[in-house]
């Protein structure tokens, strides 16, 4: 449950593009998207910062280690056929329902953390930004990743637990019953918009 948002607080919605958002999803991708424009709205009209996430990992080290499964090709052959093909599909595409304000941040991640090598803590930092609300997609994944170095970083996290979801419920209810309760405070898209009035 939410108990209070910092007086610079700003919202960063994790993948909210095409390529992600196509997958088979726990919760309807409709309902997430609509909770996160809200968000997106309230943060807005509060003159808070908004940062959108979206993440191209072509290229990215970790693509080229071993793992038991890859999704992504680790030779540059493979890679540059994956990104054609993926820059046609609009992969990389935020999605129209989350729409970018003069002012809003876009930061392109290579990993599962949006602080990696993105310059997002700086930016944030010259914003006097103590507090992030989180959302987005994968909530184990990108969302779970950028929490987890936000929290070290000693943000203040909390997540919108209606504007997140997961390809697998066991995933999504790991992160949010698990992990994010020792790291962040978790409530819906409405309790948070009711807390950011109320600041």
């Amino acid at each position: 449950m939410i108990t209070a948002l910092d007086k610079n607080t700003a919202l960063v919605l994790i993948d909210l593009q095409k390529g992600t958002l196509n997958a088979q999803l726990v919760h309807p991708a409709k309902a997430v998207l609509a909770n996160a424009a809200k968000l997106l709205d309230a943060f807005g009209n509060a003159g808070l910062p908004v940062v959108i996430v979206h993440v191209n990992p072509l290229g990215a080290p970790w693509t080229k280690t071993r793992k038991q499964v890859s999704m992504i090709p680790a030779d540059a052959e493979g890679q540059k056929a994956a990104e054609a093909k993926m820059q046609e599909e609009g992969f990389f595409t935020i999605v129209p329902e989350i729409m970018l304000h003069p002012g809003d941040l876009l930061v392109t991640k290579k990993t599962w953390n949006a602080f990696y090598e993105t310059g997002l803590h700086d930016e944030l930092q010259k914003r006097n930004v103590t507090g992030i609300v989180l959302g987005g997609v994968s909530t184990s994944v990108g969302v779970e990743g950028t929490a987890r170095a936000a929290s070290e970083l000693g943000y203040n996290i909390t997540l919108a637990s209606d504007a997140t979801t997961d390809r697998l419920a066991s995933a999504y209810e790991h992160s949010v019953n698990t992990i994010f309760p020792r790291i962040s405070e978790i409530d819906t898209t409405d309790a948070i918009i009711k807390m950011l009035h109320e600041k």
